[in-house]
């Protein structure tokens, strides 16, 4: 199956790119029935969550996969294939950068789904697909799947697969109209189920 959706105009994000991207993620997963119950002070929500969406948004950098439309209305931050999303200084530091955000006790909440993410990526190399945001002030426009079309066509490009976790189960079906489909489910420590999904090489 091919993605359902038009691609739009995208670029590969730069490092001037950073905060405007953090911004997205910082909106787009507010609500997250996985991501926003992590941060239980919805009062301190924003920042505490924009630290960790700038260390991984900052650290995935180091591909040139962060596609991003023209203005940073949306972004999609993906992993090439045998890429990791921190670096090993970084994956080190992860807790105390949580800790001092967020509290301990958030912080080992945090870790524990991301050890679950971890252990449910599939072993053949891929591309992943660890962040896809629409601004709060953009959502409606078909930015988010648009971006996600334009990607899996350069993706496609390349003959290699994808892969994704969909924290929010609202967006399984917009995943399967761009050829994804479920793959395994993770349940985390508060019930919520997350759904992965994969995508062959076309």
């Amino acid at each position: 199956m091919t993605s359902t959706y038009r691609p739009v105009p995208a670029r590969i994000a730069t490092r001037t790119d950073i905060d405007a991207i953090v911004d997205v993620m910082t909106t787009a997963f507010f609500h997250d029935p996985l991501w926003g119950p992590a941060f239980p002070d919805e009062s301190r929500r924003a920042a505490q969550a924009a630290a960790m969406w700038r260390l991984y948004v900052t650290s995935a950098q180091r591909y040139p996969w962060t596609l991003v439309t023209p203005d940073v209305e949306a972004a999609a931050v993906w992993i090439p294939p045998n890429g990791t999303e921190l670096t090993p200084q970084e994956e080190s530091g992860l807790e105390n950068l949580l800790a001092q955000a967020a509290g301990e006790e958030a912080a080992k909440a945090i870790l524990t789904i991301y050890d679950q993410l971890e252990a449910a990526h599939p072993a053949e190399p891929c591309f992943y697909l660890t962040l896809l945001g629409v601004h709060d002030n953009h959502r409606g426009k078909g930015l988010g799947m648009g971006l996600l079309a334009e990607s899996l066509a350069r993706i496609d490009a390349l003959g290699a697969p994808a892969y994704l976790e969909s924290s929010n189960p609202l967006n399984i079906v917009r995943y399967e109209r761009a050829g994804f489909t479920p793959r395994d489910t993770i349940t985390n420590a508060t019930g919520h189920v997350v759904t992965t999904m994969w995508r062959p090489a076309r």
